[in-house]
């Protein structure tokens, strides 16, 4: 039997809920995907303590669904991706936030996160939770081979290629990570990490 490598150590398990703050949050992060994105903002208010870091393709996408920054502060903390070296990520080792989600995700964004590129606060934040042990939720866009969505003046099909589908099911593979693909998904998973913190819901689904 042939002894694991030193790179080869067992995992470590997720961030203790006694390592976060009392009052420690969501940090939800935002990219420039259309699909599913106000029914993702709609289950971001229901959660309690929530902060939204938007990339810079979803600041010039949210606003095509109703979304300006004036909007979104009245219902949010909002962080923006204006440094180079992603300032706000270092919230995150000082107990700050106890999970990150990234609803909706694209492509692009699943892509870099699958290969360990991290240049937009999304990814840097995706990939900081990840060193630290923290809990992750990505909302994956591109899943089927077929994918019905909403632009911001039509309904339209998209159709996903091999390499996109592929780094779907290698992110899922990743450590701390729970990856899901419709927005029941999503709800089921904040709802078991609600559960963990003994946290519930601000307001109901109706």
């Amino acid at each position: 039997m042939t002894a694991p490598s030193a790179h080869q150590s067992a995992p470590t398990a997720a961030r203790d809920l006694a390592d976060f703050k009392p009052d420690a949050r969501f940090a939800w992060c935002v990219t420039g995907s259309g699909h599913m994105l106000e029914e993702s903002i709609a289950l971001a208010r229901r959660l309690p303590r929530v902060d939204l870091f938007l990339s810079a393709a979803a600041e010039e996408v949210l606003p095509l669904y109703g979304w300006t920054l004036d909007k979104l502060r009245e219902e949010f903390r909002v962080l923006r991706d204006n440094s180079a070296s992603g300032v706000p990520v270092g919230m995150l080792y000082h107990g700050v936030y106890h999970t990150v989600v990234i609803a909706p995700a694209t492509s692009n964004t699943v892509a870099k996160c699958a290969y360990g590129i991290s240049d937009t606060l999304p990814t840097n934040m995706y990939a900081q939770a990840g060193k630290q042990c923290i809990p992750g939720i990505v909302f994956a866009c591109d899943t089927e081979p077929s994918v019905i969505t909403h632009s911001p003046d039509a309904w339209v099909e998209l159709r996903p290629r091999a390499i996109e589908l592929d780094n779907v099911e290698r992110l899922a593979r990743f450590e701390y990570t729970t990856l899901v693909r419709s927005l029941d998904e999503l709800e089921a998973a904040l709802a078991q990490r609600l559960a963990t913190l003994d946290l519930a819901w601000t307001t109901s689904s109706s």
